[in-house]
Order: structure tokens, then sequence, then C-alpha cells
């Protein structure tokens, strides 16, 4: 059976604790100092440490110089003495949860039921580290220079905790795929992960999104499972967190400090268990000193930030992620089609600002366009909608209006950087329109190029 050192000064806290452990199939030894925690490592080291921060003679987290194999041992802090700082520290010297008192007897015994797996899933992450690098690939991301293998070594550390995590990069540099690499090297991996774009739903659909909404008698509607539900023992990425509104922002900050919501129309809390993870393209720092971010919620999410570099600060990644992408389309659409030197070459011509996004929607257009050798890959806004210096777009008369609508949309993209958000802003429309009208262009020039097929 596994064990577990419960270390609290509290005698009630340390009986609570017990019953717990002993609920979840744990054997359990209790101090309530150092000294007599110290003397219970003596006679067997425990799978799983419950430590009060604040204890008569030191602090919980000296036990972990204590413990003879480190890593065989999960740290759960549990402490009435919460702050940031508190957390943060914990997390760097080696805690795998942070619990405040009073104890969230559910979320405990949730945490437990995990525990476990999770020595074994730290030797599957450091295996896949080492393996995984020589190939260049982490999880979900791709990458062999020296800031993909700092970032690797992040998530590698914070994937089987469940601390919260901040994820930090220009658009297109890969925080979905950052986020999903987290929970599949986590212990809630046999739970859903589900994304939600705060940007890009309505704010009055939003709070529904999140957290479902209740049902009466008098309207008779049916209860409309939100994402903190249908997620359940799973992870959440709460993309562009920075566009939430304030209103939301303040339930949101609730769901951490509590671990419940109410669901639109209910009255009743509902306990959750979910852990989240938050991903923004601008700076929270910036977006806290605006006034649209509240810095309460900043530094709740903060507890664990991860910057992911931009396309253009990682060295020789670009080469290898064009290949990745052309190799993939090759075994999709069964061709061979390869890269000429000239293409590789006009590869480092571009500052691509729209990241590693950007560039796998140009070697798709490349692929979709060329015969067997890929000779361009240059944006097809250089290449084919003549934007001037004066911002000027010549069209002749009787072209189709859908033509000028994307030559219209593809160049302001271009003259924009390839920030769609600004994009979206100039021509008037919402981000999710223009990533409709992005869709649609590819799928239109994927329909060209197989009737081109058909023919020849």
């Amino acid at each position: 059976m596994p064990h577990a050192l419960i270390v609290d000064d509290d005698a009630d806290a340390r009986e609570l604790l017990a019953h717990i452990a002993q609920q979840e199939g744990f054997t359990v030894a209790a101090a309530e100092s150092l000294r007599a925690a110290r003397m219970q490592l003596v006679v067997r080291q425990p799978d799983v440490l419950l430590t009060d921060l604040q204890l008569p003679d030191g602090n919980g987290m000296d036990l972990v110089s204590d413990l003879g194999r480190p890593g065989e041992t999960e740290i759960i802090v549990v402490t009435g003495h919460a702050s940031v700082d508190s957390a943060v520290e914990a997390l760097r010297v080696g805690a795998t949860d942070y619990l405040t008192k009073p104890i969230e007897v559910e979320r405990l015994s949730n945490m437990l039921r995990r525990q476990p797996r999770t020595v074994d899933l730290k030797h599957e992450i450091g295996e896949l580290r080492d393996e995984l690098r020589k190939a260049g690939r982490f999880g979900h991301l791709h990458g062999a220079s020296p800031l993909m293998q700092a970032l690797y070594d992040k998530i590698a550390r914070v994937s089987p905790t469940s601390a919260t995590v901040l994820l930090i990069g220009e658009s297109g540099t890969g925080k979905e795929l950052a986020a999903r690499t987290i929970h599949d090297l986590s212990r809630r991996r046999r739970a859903p992960f589900l994304a939600l774009n705060c940007r890009a739903i309505p704010p009055i659909s939003i709070e529904g999104e999140l957290f479902g909404s209740g049902s009466t008698a008098a309207d008779g509607q049916h209860h409309q499972k939100g994402i903190f539900e249908r997620a359940t023992g799973g992870t959440i990425l709460l993309d562009e967190i920075t566009e939430m509104s304030l209103a939301l922002q303040v339930k949101l900050l609730r769901v951490l400090e509590t671990g419940t919501y109410l669901s639109v129309g209910a009255t009743k809390p509902i306990a959750t268990d979910v852990r989240i993870i938050a991903a923004t393209s601008e700076q929270p720092g910036n977006a806290v000193a605006d006034g649209k971010f509240r810095e309460d919620l900043y530094h709740r999410l903060n507890v664990f930030p991860i910057h992911l570099p931009p396309l253009r600060e990682r060295e020789n990644d670009l080469e290898m992620l064009a290949q990745l992408f052309l190799d993939e389309l090759n075994a999709t659409e069964h061709s061979s089609k390869r890269f000429t030197a000239t293409a590789i070459n006009a590869l480092y011509q571009h500052a691509w600002p729209g990241n590693v996004r950007e560039l796998q929607n140009h070697v798709q257009r490349a692929h979709i366009l060329a015969d067997s050798l890929i000779d361009d890959i240059s944006p097809p806004d250089a290449a084919n909608f003549n934007v001037g210096e004066d911002d000027v777009i010549t069209v002749r008369i009787g072209t189709p209006l859908d033509e000028i609508e994307q030559r219209v949309t593809m160049a302001t993209l271009a003259r924009c950087g390839n920030v769609k958000k600004k994009a979206a802003e100039i021509l008037g429309i919402s981000l999710k329109t223009l990533y409709n009208r992005l869709e649609g262009y590819t799928q239109r020039a994927r329909d060209g190029a197989e009737r081109i097929t058909e023919t020849v």
C-alpha cells in the first residue's frame, strides 16, 4: 500500500488529513514538527508527504533535503498562510501541489488518487526529454534550438504538478501545443483537454461556455454543460485570457480561490476539479497597466509563467519545421514534393511575424501550387498582391468580388505583419470572420489545384 506522512502542528488538521489519506488507501504516519517528521523518515520514506509550511521548528519544505530519494516522494503543501510567493517557492523547491486551509476534501482526495502514478510519470518525462530532444521534438512541440530546449525543461518541470501555468508568446508560437503537451505529460492526461479562446467568443456567450447554464422548472430549459464541467479531472486552456471581460475575470478568480463556480442562472456552487492553463499573445503586465486585466487574477495565474520564443529567434528550427510540414503534407496527399535550394534560401529572407503558424500556411500553399519541386515559398502577399508603397491595390474592371475581397484581406494582413487582430480591426470585421475567410481561401486554393490535376 502507498504510504503518506502528514506533518502539521494542528492536531485537528492531522486527524482530518490522515482520515482522507486512509480513505484513499494509504497507510499513514503523522508528525507535529520537523524533528518528529525526520524520525518518521528514518523508518520509512513516504510516497506522499503532506506538510504545513509553518511548523514550530522551521519550514515544512526543509524536509525535502531529508528525503533519501526525492524523486520518489510527492510533496503536497497544506497551509493556512497562503500567498503567491509561498506557492511559487514551494513549487520551485519540489512541491507537486499546493492547498490552502480549510481543506477541500474532494480536491485532496482527487490529488491522492492520482498520486501513485506520478513517479512513473516523472520517469517517463525524463526518458522523453533525453530521447526526443535528439529528434528535435517534445510532446506536440518541435524544435532543437537552445530556446526550445529551455522550454522543454520548463514543461517537464511543471507538467507533473497541478500548478497553474501562464503561457506567454506571440500569435502562432504554439501556445496551444505547449498546453496540450503539459496536459499529456500530467496526471490528468486520461481526462479531457479543452480549450476556449476568450477573444473569439462573444462576451455575452463566454460565461455560459465556461460555467454552463442552470435550468429552472419555470423556463423548462435543460442544463447546458460548460467546459469546467466537461473537463472534470482534466485541463482547461483559456487562450487570450487578457481579452476576457473584467466582470468574468472576477468570477474566474473566485474559481481559482475556492475551487467552485456558479452556472448561469444557478444559485448553488459547484465544486470543480480541473487544472487551468492560461495563454496570452500580449505581455500581461501591459494589460494590467492598461486596466484590461485584473492584477490579482494575473498573480493567481502567474504561478509558473512560460515564455514561448518567436520563430525568428529559434536559429536553425526554421528549415527543420518547413521540412516537417512538407513531410506531413506529402504523407497526407501521397506525394513526394521537395524544396529546392532556392526555396530554402527564401525561408531566411522573411521575418515570419506570424511565427510557426504562418510558416505552416505558406508551406501548405507552396505544396498545393507546385508540381514536384517547390521553388518558391515566399509569402503570397509579396508574390501575388502587388502592394505598393502607398498601400494601393489595382484591380481590373470585372474582377469577381470574392477575388477582390481576398486580395484586400491578404494585403491588409501582410501590411499588419500577419497580426490578425490588427488586420481584423482595420478591415472592420471580427477576428472570427477573418479566420473563416482565411480558411475559405485555403480551401479555394486546394479545390483549384484538384481541378487542375483532374484536367491534366
